[in-house]
């Protein structure tokens, strides 16, 4: 198991892409201020591609990341480029109706033809393949899925999806299953690698290790980093999971989930290269990792979904993972890597990708890609290059961050999960894990009430006691101990800080602060 790198990693589990390809390129810290037609906030797929996208247009574009690049959520996708949705057509025809669950299939699979060509005018040697996504039920699934999933996607316009009794797939048996043609997958490093040499010779500047503490939109539209240094532009695009330059209305409007994912060494050859998901709640999502100069492939497999920082032992979903996995694939061998990672689920099924919703005109953010990070993160970039350069598209209403959707089940959500964040909000008056320090075991966190206060103790692995205040800076939740991760995660929001309390992702903006009496 290769050792985790910090500064590539939200957490100290490491997905499969770091060690299966090259590092990505090195860029500096921002040292002094600039000014520029676009500035980017998010060094991921979303905010590579919006770079890229705006230098394509003849846009100077800078790109600020706080860490290096790929280091949040990106580098811990599964990869899959695809436009079979999570929520389901029948779902999304419900709550857009026919002519928006179409729109939502053209932008998918228009992300998917955008990242193809990306890949062929850059020459970008990623691993890309188009291949077929198979749908299939669980044990306790009804074929009045299939059947109904099958319509609402003729519906929406994948007239090529077919019912079949078996994938008849190599080592894997679906049973009654849709296939989804022309789906595809790749290497996520190697294609993100390749964008960014490609920005680089736009005349695009990219800078690692910089954070962004304000952003500004209106007239002097700039952003502020940590050091100081300001970038100012006609543009500011957040492109960062999720945002956190917005303090509420977003953050009510989508909700963190975690997600597990395990890398099984499997004979070559002895899976049929596909996409295999199926209709369980939560879901599992399957795909081939060739695996060069070995005699095995990777079997990726994800699920186990729960909402974040409300999971006592996350290491037990990994082990769901592996039984799930072997129970379905025979030639399944041992489990060479095993991560988590995070994704933002809208109340309604479909990303944001837009204007700021209450901010000024010329500030974007792209969000909640609900399990779509790959396309939605290339989807999202094409909708606001063509906000900035003044052009008409036809997906902007349809992912619109400032978007209401009055339907029951858009509402139900709503109610649901903003209840849930209310309750989390009760363990401010709870004892906490533990009386005391000495409670706690090393290499582990615990929280403690102190009086009135919640301190996030974290003992190391030598004994030593680090500590800090337990309430996230964002809006004043109390963080929960994530064991896998060795962080604490905020139950509200889905903000994450290390072990020592070190801001990894938002909406939180600020570290973890120290313990006052």
């Amino acid at each position: 198991m290769p050792t985790p790198n910090p500064a590539q990693t939200s957490g100290t589990t490491v997905s499969s892409w770091f060690a299966t390809a090259a590092p990505l390129p090195s860029f500096p810290p921002l040292t002094s201020n600039l000014t520029t037609d676009v500035v980017v906030v998010g060094g991921g797929i979303a905010g590579l591609t919006t770079a890229y996208l705006l230098g394509l247009e003849g846009k100077q574009v800078v790109l600020l990341e706080d860490g290096e690049l790929t280091s949040g959520e990106t580098g811990r996708t599964t990869a899959h480029l695809s436009f079979a949705l999570d929520d389901r057509y029948t779902t999304l025809e419900e709550l857009f109706g026919k002519d928006g669950a179409r729109l939502a299939a053209d932008s998918h699979r228009a992300a998917v033809d955008r990242i193809e060509r990306i890949v062929q005018q850059e020459q970008i040697d990623c691993d890309f393949t188009r291949l077929p996504g198979y749908l299939f039920l669980p044990q306790s699934g009804s074929p009045q899925e299939l059947d109904d999933e099958l319509k609402a996607a003729h519906r929406a316009g994948l007239v090529d999806v077919q019912r079949l009794p078996d994938a008849n797939a190599q080592g894997f048996r679906t049973g009654e299953c849709l296939v989804f043609p022309n789906q595809g997958q790749f290497h996520i490093l190697k294609y993100l690698s390749g964008l960014a040499q490609a920005i680089e010779r736009q005349g695009g500047r990219i800078f690692t290790r910089t954070h962004v503490a304000e952003v500004h939109g209106g007239p002097g539209a700039r952003v502020v980093t940590d050091g100081g240094q300001e970038v100012r532009a006609q543009a500011v695009v957040v492109a960062t999971n999720t945002p956190f330059n917005d303090r509420v209305v977003m953050h009510t409007k989508q909700h963190p989930y975690r997600t597990y994912v395990i890398g099984v060494r499997v004979p070559k050859g002895s899976v049929t290269k596909a996409l295999y998901w199926d209709t369980a709640d939560p879901y599992h999502y399957v795909r081939l990792q060739e695996v060069d100069n070995a005699g095995y492939d990777l079997l990726i497999v994800g699920g186990e979904d729960h909402k974040t920082g409300q999971e006592p032992d996350p290491e037990e979903h990994l082990r769901c993972l592996e039984f799930w996995t072997k129970a379905h694939f025979p030639t399944a061998g041992p489990v060479e890597y095993r991560w988590s990672g995070q994704v933002m689920e809208p109340v309604d099924g479909l990303g944001y990708a837009g204007r700021n919703p209450l901010d000024d005109e010329n500030v974007y953010i792209i969000t909640g890609d609900s399990g779509h990070g790959m396309t939605h993160g290339t989807l999202g970039p094409i909708i606001i290059t063509d906000l900035i350069l003044g052009r008409e598209n036809p997906w902007t209403q349809l992912y619109d961050p400032g978007r209401v959707t009055m339907k029951f089940e858009s509402v139900k959500e709503y109610v649901k999960e903003n209840v849930q964040v209310a309750a989390d909000y009760a363990e401010l008056l709870t004892g906490g894990d533990a009386k005391t320090s000495e409670e706690v075991t090393p290499g582990t966190g615990a929280i403690i009430g102190r009086g009135p206060l919640k301190v996030a103790v974290y003992k190391d692995p030598q004994g030593q006691v680090h500590e800090c205040s337990a309430v996230c800076p964002h809006l004043g939740c109390i963080v929960h101990w994530n064991g896998l991760e060795n962080s604490w995660d905020c139950p509200c929001h889905g903000s994450r800080f290390d072990a020592y309390g070190k801001l990894m992702a938002g909406p939180a903006n600020t570290n973890l602060p120290p313990v006052t009496e």
